[in-house]
């Protein structure tokens, strides 16, 4: 960090560091966009991991974690602005695409209005959504802010901010669709998208011109909600994001805590959180399977696929006592020790497994009219993998290669040896093969520990009031659709000043028009399945 700090003080000379829990370089707004370039073009820093919006009292700004694919080292970025009445900070989306719906999202419930942002539209919440809920002074009463029960109208045209040439600020009309295009909507209630999203597509006979998402749709709060709640209060959340990442997105918000308040998690717990994550990858990826094949018409292998899934589900049952919402991982390890039968299913399941790929690749993956639809179809290049932060599974099929487990080991990843699969052609059909690679790797690992578990507390002792010390903590993991991040702002309280869910599912959604352009419509069904977002991680 001290290296990179000095370069860009050499180029942006009014910026300062600061310590506390993570190193964040504080950039002035005006000078971001150059730090923003420079970072990109000259230090390959080229990807966004996370774009968090904050309330700090007498400012509103925004924190950016950007990583390097190269090196892999990390820059903390803060920016922000006093003038809360009109803020307005520089965007980045030119230099990361991954940063547009972003921005979206911090202008939607922080109302920070970014400059240079071709979109400046809301994206969660309703056009004529009165207040920016993330904010501290934020109003919800019915009588302030009441609820519309109108029907939602979603204008075709935008606002755009742009810096002119004397420095002045001017807002330009930007057109979505234009009067002569024909727009058709994909949802919210439709099969195929995977719950309540909703795209509107402009279509050219069986083409597609253009897609422009509406999320929202079953938004909760959530980040809103955990400022009101313990530290222990806001882990059943996690179970309610990216429900087939349950266990994943659950030891992330631990671990952040863990880390924070320097807890030593006992081994047997690393190992068992391990495993349960690994049995919920091979969870999700059955049920990518089963969807995908039922999307392009073979209920078989639907039925195959869930008939395997309901295996995993009935392992968690026994131990956690729900099959999908778990509430296993607490602060300092698990909730119960494993069941006594736990070992001997889950080596059952094991050695079952095998045998169920080997169906799955007869009845599907071989199938002429199922490659046809899927080969050459959705093409995602490792570049704009990379520009448009898509990690996991759905980036590795682009020849991206970014496990959070091999870059960042967490539980006890590296004390196991697996590969992580990465495919190079980019396709929807590549997307679909490499969840089933993944899961060989998964009981590869499971394999390698089931028999290893060591005996020992699965949980260590906690103080009964949790209090992280104050400052900023960011940890993540691999969730079964990707890198899934939780970031905190501690004032030293019982409650999180500050608590963002980096999920995966946004920045999926945001490739979506990409991929998908000039693809026939009925190729959006496959190629929404292959990317596997899942609607709670998005409207949380």
């Amino acid at each position: 960090m001290s290296s990179i700090y000095e370069k860009i003080k050499a180029i942006a000379p009014d910026v300062t560091i600061e310590e506390n829990g993570l190193s964040m370089i504080v950039v002035p707004s005006k000078e971001m966009p150059l730090v923003a370039t420079y970072l990109s073009e000259k230090e390959s820093f080229d990807s966004l991991v996370a774009l968090i919006g904050n309330d700090w009292g007498e400012s509103l700004g925004v924190v950016y974690i950007i990583d390097s694919t190269k090196t892999n080292e990390r820059v903390v970025l803060k920016t922000s602005t006093t003038d809360k009445e009109n803020p307005t900070l520089y965007s980045v989306a030119n230099v990361w695409q991954s940063a547009d719906l972003n921005e979206r999202e911090v202008y939607d419930f922080f109302g920070i209005r970014f400059i240079g942002h071709p979109d400046m539209r809301r994206i969660f919440l309703r056009e004529d959504w009165k207040g920016y809920p993330l904010r501290k002074d934020y109003d919800a009463s019915p009588e302030a802010n009441p609820v519309p029960v109108t029907n939602e109208y979603n204008a075709d045209t935008t606002i755009s901010l742009q810096e002119q040439e004397d420095g002045t600020i001017k807002e330009e009309e930007r057109v979505i669709f234009s009067p002569e295009d024909y727009v058709v909507n994909i949802g919210p209630q439709h099969p195929a998208t995977h719950g309540v999203m909703r795209f509107r597509t402009a279509i050219e006979g069986e083409t597609i011109k253009k897609i422009d998402p509406v999320c929202g749709y079953i938004h909760r709060g959530i980040e809103k909600l955990a400022e009101g709640l313990t530290y222990p209060q806001t882990l059943h959340f996690t179970d309610r994001l990216d429900y087939l990442s349950a266990h994943q997105n659950r030891h992330a918000l631990c671990m952040c805590i863990e880390e924070a308040m320097g807890i030593e998690v006992p081994e047997r717990a690393k190992y068992i959180r391990t495993i349960m994550d690994e049995l919920s990858r091979i969870g999700s990826h059955l049920l990518l399977y089963s969807t995908l094949c039922m999307d392009l018409g073979s209920i078989t292998a639907f039925i195959y696929g869930f008939r395997d899934r309901d295996k995993v589900l009935d392992i968690f049952d026994d131990t956690c006592g729900g099959r999908l919402i778990m509430n296993y991982n607490k602060i300092g390890g698990v909730m119960a020790d494993i069941h006594p039968d736990f070992v001997t299913k889950v080596k059952n399941f094991i050695k079952y497994m095998p045998k169920g790929l080997e169906e799955y690749h007869a009845l599907f993956s071989g199938n002429v009219i199922a490659k046809n639809r899927m080969v050459g179809v959705g093409v995602l290049s490792k570049e704009d993998a990379i520009k448009y932060g898509i990690f996991g599974p759905t980036g590795r099929a682009s020849g991206w290669a970014n496990d959070v487990r091999k870059l960042e080991p967490y539980g006890v990843y590296d004390k196991v040896d697996f590969e992580q699969v990465v495919l190079t052609e980019g396709d929807t059909y590549a997307r679909y093969m490499i969840r089933l690679k993944e899961i060989e790797q998964s009981m590869h690992i499971i394999e390698q520990l089931i028999d290893n578990i060591p005996e020992g507390d699965y949980a260590a002792k906690t103080k009964p009031i949790i209090k992280l010390p104050e400052g900023n903590y960011f940890k993540r993991v691999e969730g079964a659709r990707g890198a899934f991040g939780v970031y905190i702002e501690s004032k030293g309280d019982k409650t999180p000043y500050r608590m963002k869910f980096v999920s995966q599912g946004l920045n999926l959604i945001g490739a979506v028009d990409h991929i998908t352009r000039d693809t026939k419509i009925a190729d959006l069904i496959a190629i929404g399945g292959s990317l596997d977002y899942v609607i709670p991680d998005i409207d949380r």
